[in-house]
Parts: structure tokens; sequence; C-alpha cells
């Protein structure tokens, strides 16, 4: 389950493969986290047709199944906070997949274990003996999450009144195989043989196993599938099922959904698919071929002894390309002939810059292969750290002692650690010899640490943070603070990463204010402590220094073009557009600036090519190509034979920091799921439930609009609104870019959804939707291949107070992003770039809430 992050914590902790990238947000809290006077469900981002709980942490949807008129939602939940822990089943039902009921807990969490992700199944025949013929039991299989070892085993629950009470199975686990990372089991019955059909991951082999049983307790291994397509993350949240092809019963598919993370298509968490067959013991997936990337002109190939006219800084890249894999390093693969730029040199403690001629750009695609560590280049870093900006320095933590700061708790100790504690992976970006670290015996130890109150001169506070990823305003923070007359004004934490970062927040309109910094490390669990150093006030702002491992190409001395690694040691393709430079001066630098886990960079075969090269992220199938939408699973025995799938919308990359409050976590609407051929080839489809338009009121419309070379209001004021489904078909004519902006409004905000004729891609562009600053991955642009049918382009767009799902076409092209903006930013635009579309027709309905 991906929900499960003790074990990925550990994980993370075992293998040094996280990005650390501080990624750092200088915002106030958000309105709604100080708020505790609004009626639930009228939150600013609270979703009015999603289902949420009314309070607390959700992540994985669990237990789908249907029985006597009810659709049961079951879902990974804390009962006792707004951040992931204490995993338990939540649960909710609805008679028609948009109106939903929240109930009590059903399977708690305890002293021994965490309820992890699972699925449910109504035992008809009564094989397990939990109910009788005439009141067969509900029965829930889901993954048990030893806390004293960390095990993950799959174990049985069962209720007899509708999934409103149950009891923990005596005889659990049914299934251990010794594993930490075994988990997710999908269970349905497979008539054939007539026996229960288990769909289970090994999540850090990229495998998915099959076993049977006949009575849900005895279980037996039929085989195993994987690794195939991305493999970037681990696999989690399995699901098996049957669909007919182009509505034919007589040529029926198998669907194989496999979640992964991170290593999604959009980056994080993401929804993967196989299609195929099963004979009731195995799967197999279609063959799709061998891949042979655009033909080219090889610009560097790293194929003779040294690197030619590239030039090098720092000692990373060695003396020349590599032969393949360095001293210390794993193997590595993927790259083309006998060389490659390899820049573990030393290590993953040694940095470096391997950097081209200028040329002029006169192709139109530039493809190279990667692989390496996954740090991103991020904007606004730099390069080389230089000394911090002139300043007051509140306290850099040399010398031995907090001085005047006052702590609280265990987890500062008495005076300042001297770098990296026990059992810490490498702590790195600190200045001096001192910094505050919270990893004092672990992360189960919590406190603060206090400054003296001091007066704020200056228009910046800048300092230098790392550790875990817990925002104030969360019920478990591990952040800095900044209190003024008692009350946060400003918070910043950590991104889950050892390496400290500069930090700065703007404090001008504190001027003359008396203030104090806190340092708040109230969490106990996976990257529970928090790294400070060097606090100061300065008139300027102290940059981040740069912690990628990244290929870029420079153009006019600005990156305008970045990709980097997959925390893997095998080269992929990649490709960057260059279009938009055609006859500019840029240059292609291979940069790693990171000295801790996967902190180095491969690269090969730079080719300019009239066409992109695509990775094996892009080649796999996706359920959904946006953001948001994880541990996607179906529904069991739903009506009239119905393939009904849901999703977490929210990605592990930000989970933890999106600005909600109480509540933290959504599920997309429910999906319809079909298979469709899609320009000759069989793709998984999905379409919005049915019962969303029963929300449907005051429809407005417009057809027959040209727009040219601009953005107008669509229909005007009427059509605005927070909560809206719209439809939409445009006819192409000669724009470049097409389609409707939502939710624009103040301060120049939008979400935009479009669609880009030079690349055939249905696109989000969520980059100014509101709030984006809590983490560095939130904001960017989300594309999905998407052909035009007869010269057209239809859209289905569902927009809520804190998203937008966008289907196109037959539902072959879908596109889910969280949003978080202003509430008055209510408008609806069509927009037309570089030339003129015609908007055939569109229709908007405001949607009422599902909570009335």
């Amino acid at each position: 389950m991906s929900s499960e992050r003790v074990s990925r914590h550990a994980r993370i902790r075992m293998i040094a493969a996280v990005a650390t990238v501080c990624a750092l947000s200088a915002a106030p809290l958000a309105p709604q986290a100080v708020a505790a006077d609004i009626s639930p469900y009228s939150e600013t981002y609270r979703p009015q047709f999603h289902f949420t709980p009314e309070k607390n942490w959700m992540n994985d949807p669990n237990g789908l199944v249907y029985h006597k008129g009810e659709y049961h939602l079951f879902y990974q939940y804390n009962p006792n906070g707004n951040s992931w822990g204490d995993m338990s089943w939540g649960h909710a039902v609805s008679t028609d997949l948009v109106h939903w009921k929240e109930l009590p807990l059903a399977l708690s969490h305890d002293d021994k274990e965490m309820v992890f992700s699972g699925s449910a199944v109504v035992d008809w025949n009564n094989s397990t003996g939990f109910g009788t013929k005439e009141n067969p039991p509900m029965v829930a299989i889901y993954t048990s999450y030893a806390k004293d070892t960390g095990i993950q085993a799959q174990s049985l629950a069962y209720s007899t009144d509708r999934g409103r009470t149950w009891t923990k199975y005596q005889g659990n686990p049914v299934i251990d195989i010794g594993s930490r990372e075994f988990r997710d089991p999908k269970v349905q019955w497979y008539a054939p043989t007539k026996s229960w059909l288990m769909t289970v991951s090994l999540s850090a082999e990229h495998k998915v196993q099959f076993y049977s049983s006949k009575n849900l307790k005895d279980w037996k291994l039929q085989s195993e599938f994987g690794p195939a397509g991305a493999t970037g993350g681990v696999w989690e949240c399995p699901d098996l099922f049957p669909l007919a092809v182009d509505g034919d019963k007589n040529n029926i598919k198998w669907v194989l959904v496999v979640n992964i993370n991170p290593g999604g298509i959009a980056g994080g968490s993401a929804a993967q698919y196989f299609i195929g067959d099963f004979d009731g013991k195995k799967f197999t997936a279609e063959d799709k071929g061998t891949y042979t990337p655009p033909t080219g002109t090889v610009v560097q190939d790293f194929e003779n002894t040294d690197f030619g006219a590239w030039t090098t800084t720092g000692t990373a890249f060695g003396a020349g390309p590599a032969a393949g894999a360095v001293e210390g390093q794993g193997a590595v693969s993927g790259f083309d002939g006998t060389g490659l730029a390899n820049s573990f040199h030393g290590g993953d403690a040694a940095t470096g810059i391997l950097t081209s001629p200028e040329f002029t750009v006169d192709s139109r695609y530039l493809n190279f292969k990667v692989g390496g560590g996954r740090h991103p280049h991020e904007p606004g870093t730099l390069l080389e750290q230089g000394d911090p900006p002139a300043g007051t320095v509140l306290a850099d933590f040399e010398g031995g002692s907090y001085g005047d700061w006052t702590t609280t708790g265990d987890a500062f100790g008495s005076a300042p650690a001297t770098g990296t504690l026990p059992n810490q992976q490498e702590v790195s970006g600190f200045r001096g010899n001192g910094l505050v670290n919270s990893y004092l015996n672990g992360d189960s130890t919590t406190g603060t640490l206090t400054s003296p109150e001091f007066t704020i001169d200056k228009d910046y506070v800048n300092f230098l943070v790392g550790g875990g990823n817990h925002p104030a305003g969360s019920d478990n923070p591990t952040a800095v603070e900044l209190l003024v007359d008692g009350q946060v004004v400003r918070s910043t934490t950590g991104k889950d990463g050892e390496a400290l970062n500069w930090a700065s927040w703007d404090v001008k309109v504190l001027a003359g204010k008396k203030a104090q910094i806190r340092i708040v490390d109230d969490n106990s669990g996976g990257w529970g402590h928090i790294n400070v150093d060097h606090v100061m006030l300065s008139d300027a702002l102290a940059q981040p220094v740069s912690q990628e491992t990244s290929v870029n190409l420079v153009v006019d001395g600005q990156i305008v073009r970045s990709a980097t690694g997959a925390n893997s040691e095998a080269l992929d393709w990649a490709s960057f557009d260059l279009r938009p430079y055609a006859g500019k001066k840029a240059q292609i630098q291979v940069v790693d600036m990171n000295t801790a886990g996967w902190g180095h960079i491969l690269a090969d075969r730079f080719t300019a090519a009239d066409a992109p090269a695509k990775s094996v992220v892009q080649r796999a199938d996706w359920a959904d190509y946006g953001k948001d939408y994880y541990a996607a699973v179906s529904w069991e025995n739903a009506p009239g034979g119905k393939r009904y799938m849901i999703g977490w919308m929210n990605n592990w990359d930000y989970s933890g920091a999106i600005p909600t409050s109480p509540w933290r976590g959504a599920q997309s609407i429910p999906r319809e799921m079909a298979l469709r051929t899609v320009d000759g080839r069989i793709r998984l489809t999905s379409k919005p439930v049915n019962s969303v338009a029963s929300l449907r009121q005051d429809p407005v419309s417009a057809t027959g609009v040209t727009v040219k070379n601009t953005a107008q209001p669509l229909i005007g004021p009427a059509a605005k609104g927070k909560a809206l489904d719209i439809e939409a078909t445009f006819s192409l004519k000669d724009a470049e870019r097409f389609g409707l902006k939502v939710r624009t409004g103040a301060g120049g905000e939008e979400t935009v959804i479009g669609y880009d004729t030079t690349t055939q891609e249905l696109y989000v562009d969520r980059t100014r939707s509101g709030a984006v600053d809590f983490n560095s991955t939130f904001p960017g642009v989300q594309t999905a291949p998407l052909k035009a049918k007869n010269g057209k382009v239809k859209l289905r767009i569902l927009v809520d107070w804190s998203s937008v799902e966008v289907f196109g076409g037959s539902g072959e092209a879908v596109i889910t992003d969280q949003i978080f903006p202003d509430p008055a930013g209510q408008g609806v635009e069509v927009f037309a770039e570089n030339g003129s579309v015609k908007l055939d027709q569109a229709v908007v309905w405001h949607l009422d809430s599902a909570h009335n």
C-alpha cells in the first residue's frame, strides 16, 4: 500500500536513495489551518463532490465492494490526526457513488499492527465459515503491518452486519512470506475454477503475485508477473479485472493495474496498467515490441578516451568517459557503445559539471540517455554557494552550546550537534562545525528549541534547514517557526532529506516587531526530525544552492530545459523540445551538485533529431496522466457488470504538505472503465460515473465561437463557479494551443486546460493555480497524448473546490490535478494561442454539493 509510510521511510533510511533537495516554502500558514469556527464541509478547499472524511488523514481506497444496494468505500485512515500514521480502515457507503455517508471506523490499528491496504468480498457460499449461507459474511483481506518487525503479511477480518462491525480472524495472518515489502491484496471470485483469486504486490521487486484459495484462508501461489513497464518506484495496490474490447463480449481482455511510486508519468505517484490475457493462473501482457528511437545526428556519444571539446569542473566526472560502472558503483546499463558520462568518480560525495561547447539550435529535439540520481534542477538555485548575504547572525550554533536559546523535551539535547548522529544518513550543507539536529536517539524524540526575543530590523530572515517534511499546522510538525506576539506568522519544514539548504522569509511587513524563532520537532515517526543552522537577519535573500543531478539545456544563460535520473543505474531516453529556441545559442550541462544518496548522474548519446525519443515511463500505459491519481482500484460485483475505479487524489511527493485542515486527502470521482480501440491500439479508458449528472444545476452554453490569439470569458458571469461540470468540443484551425481556463481571478490565478496541436497533447498547467509553493514538485504542467478525431477535440472537465479532472477524447487521455485557488477565483475563459480555434459547443453546469 502506497500508504505505508513507516516501511517507506524505513526503506529510505536503509538505502541512500532519497532526493535531498530541500524545496522550501516561505508562505504563511494557510488560513484554514488556524480557523476553528468553520462548519464542516465548507472549509476553503473542501471538495464538494469528492469523498473526504470530516477530519483527519486519508489515503488509499480499500475494500471496494457492492453489497445489498451499497457501494462500500473503505480507505487508509489515521483516526488520530491529519498526517500519516496509526493506519486503520475508515468507512463510507453510497447508493450512487457520488453521495457518501461516513460511517464509524471499520478496522482499527492496535498495539501490534497497523491495518494497511487491501480489498473486501462477499463470501456468498460462506467458504470461510465466518457467517451462514443465509447471511454470508463480508470479508476484508488486508495487509497487516507488524509494528515490532516491520513484516507485511495478509490477514482477514469479517462482518455479518453489512460491514458495520468487524472481527479480526484469530488465525491471522493467512499468508506470511517474511517480507517487509509484500502488500495490498486484491481478491475476487474466479468462476472458472470456483476459487478465490488474490493479486498482491512484491513492491520492491516490481512483481505482482497471484494466489488461489477455496476458503480465503489457505492460499497457494500460482504465478508472478514482472518486472515490466515502469519500475522507477515501488509497485503497489495491484488490481486485475476483465473487460470487453469495444463492448464485444466475445473479445475479453484482462487489465492489470499496478500503481507506482515514485516514477509515475507526471513524477511521483501514478497508476500504470497492462493489457493481456489471464488463464486462471498466469497473466501474460501483450507484447508491445522493441523500441527504436528516432534517427538523428549524434552530437556527443562519449566513445572517445576524453570528453573532446566538452569541459569539466570538479572531480565527479573524472578525466574522461567511463566504460560503465566505476569503483564502488553498482552495475550500469542502458548506455550505447562503450562509453558514457558518469559522475560517480570518487563516489556520491564528489561534485562537478560537464559542459558542451556553445552551439546554434538548428534541430527540433535533443534526445539523450540519462540515469543516476533523482534530484531535479530547482529554479532559483545557485550552482556554487558563496558566502551568505551580510546581516545579523542570530545563531550559528558554534561554540558547543545553545547560548540563550531554550529547549523543551529531549530531541535537541543540551548542545548543538557536530554533524551526523548515530544511525542517521549523512548530514550536509551546514556551516562551520555545529548545527541543530533533532535526530538525537532517532526519530522517536520530540521537543522545541526557542530563541530569545529579537527585533525585526531587516527585510528577510534567512536560515539553513533540512530534515522531515511535516509542516507547521499539521498534527506532528517538524518545522522552523517565526513567532510574533506568540503567534506563528511564518513557517518552513524540511523535505525528507538530510541536506540543509537556504530558506528565507520576507518579513518587511513585520518591521519593528518583536519576534522569536522556534524550532519544533513534534514527530516520532519516519523523518520525524529537523536540521537547522545559521539563522540570520538580512536585507538580501540567501539563495539556495543546487543539489541537483541533472542534464540541463542553457539558453542565454538561463536553464530552459532539465531532466534528472530515476535513482537507477540504468540509463533511459529523455528529450528536450528545442523548437522555441531555434537559431539561439545554447549549451548542454551535465550537473552533479549532490553529495548524498544517489548523488550522481549518468548521460550518453546526445542526438539532434526531428522527433522526440520516449522513455520507458512515456511508453508505459497510464490510467491517468495527472499528478494526483494513485492507489487506483476497482469495485467488485458492481451492478450490471460495470467496472468502476477510484483513486487517491494526491501524490506522495507532497501529500503531507497540501494546505488542508482538519482533513487531508480526497478520493477521485469514481470512473467507469472500458477498453476501446484508439488509433489501432487497445486502451483503457475512463469517464466519470453517470450519477455525477444528478448534481447538475443551471446549465449555460455557447456555440460557434471563434477565438484568435486571445483569452476571453466563456459565456460570461453565468459560467463562473468553484464546482463545475464542463463539456466542450473544439474544431482545429491554425492555433498552436487552445482550450479553457478555470478558477481564474485574483492576482492572475488560473488553471489552464489546453490542447497543443504541435505535440498532439492534452495538458493541464497549474503553475499559477493558487497556492503552489508548499512543495517544489507541485507547480508544473501535466501532459497526455491525445490525437484529434475528425479534426475535433472533445473535453469533459470536472472542477471542484480543490481539483480538476480532465477527460479527453473517448477517455483515453485523463489528467487529475489538485489545485488550491483563492475562493474568489471562479472565472472560466476560452483561449487560443498563435492562431485561431473554433469552439463548436460548450455546456457548463454548476454542480450542487454532494454534502447537502
